[in-house]
């Protein structure tokens, strides 16, 4: 089994190429869970369902919309956004978890923003902040990168010095103030999910250094690098993690915590696409 689905990937892009009347921009942003408003400060230019692209995956999970968008930010500066994303709690494999990444490759996607919603591990943090991921950890057991490597696509061995771009968290960071926004800064662990964190495995996951914990984005950026596309990372802190939280965790409250910040959110990510 090949690690990258390349051929499918080249055919859903020559798909969207076609589909789109606009020319595709070089940055894509990922939304994530509760995080769908930044459509709503931006001008939406054209969207495709995820079910009319051939061999994309389908999210059938609350609060991701599930629609490939291309939308102006700024006069003669448009992103391409994907409202919702794929999880390997879901039933996915990791590569079909990035199989979209792939798509952005053929695309030319050069620069690649991504948000989640996700637990707070640092006792310093509230429910409502905002976080760069400058780190990540993988504890899912699993890789997008397992199986046969296409030498001429990315490395076999990838480095993960930097996964996440010191120079957009420069950007990101020169820029918040701007935009109302005091972020955190730190490191994000994924879990497999769909379950929420026992009290054990948030005091494990403190011990190795997590800030935050969540159930996506580490693969979809690991897939980003091994392309050499830049990424930045902001998890959305929506609720404390098990053991931290005073009440139990449900899907419902961290979309409305997400909600409740999304807006200086949004107004900081386009100020960051603005800007690149």
């Amino acid at each position: 089994m090949n690690n990258v689905r390349h051929e499918e990937a080249k055919l859903s892009a020559a798909h969207l190429q076609k589909a789109f009347s606009h020319a595709i921009p070089q940055t894509a942003v990922i939304l994530g869970s509760g995080l769908g408003d930044f459509t709503k400060i931006i001008k939406v230019l054209e969207s495709i369902s995820y079910g009319d692209i051939p061999h994309f995956p389908q999210s059938s999970v609350a609060g991701h919309k599930g629609k490939l968008t291309i939308a102006e930010v700024a006069d003669g500066k448009n992103v391409l956004i994907m409202e919702g994303r794929f999880h390997y709690y879901e039933g996915y494999t990791p590569q079909e978890v990035t199989f979209p990444i792939a798509v952005f490759k053929e695309l030319g996607i050069k620069q690649l923003i991504v948000s989640n919603a996700a637990g707070g591990c640092n006792p310093s943090f509230t429910a409502g902040d905002i976080m760069i991921i400058d780190d990540h950890i993988n504890l899912t057991g699993n890789h997008p990168l397992i199986g046969k490597n296409d030498d001429a696509a990315g490395p076999r061995f990838l480095d993960q010095t930097a996964p996440y771009s010191p120079r957009l968290i420069a950007l990101a960071e020169s820029l918040a103030a701007e935009s109302g926004v005091t972020p955190k800064k730190g490191t994000y662990v994924k879990m497999t999910g769909p379950t929420y964190e026992t009290r054990a495995e948030i005091k494990m996951v403190q011990s190795y250094g997590a800030d935050s914990v969540g159930m996506s984005t580490v693969y979809e950026v690991i897939m980003a690098n091994y392309f050499g596309m830049e990424v930045l990372g902001i998890s959305c802190i929506t609720n404390m993690a098990t053991g931290l939280a005073k009440t139990h965790h449900n899907h419902a409250a961290v979309v409305d915590v997400a909600n409740s910040v999304s807006e200086k959110f949004s107004k900081w990510v386009k100020n960051i696409v603005v800007a690149l």
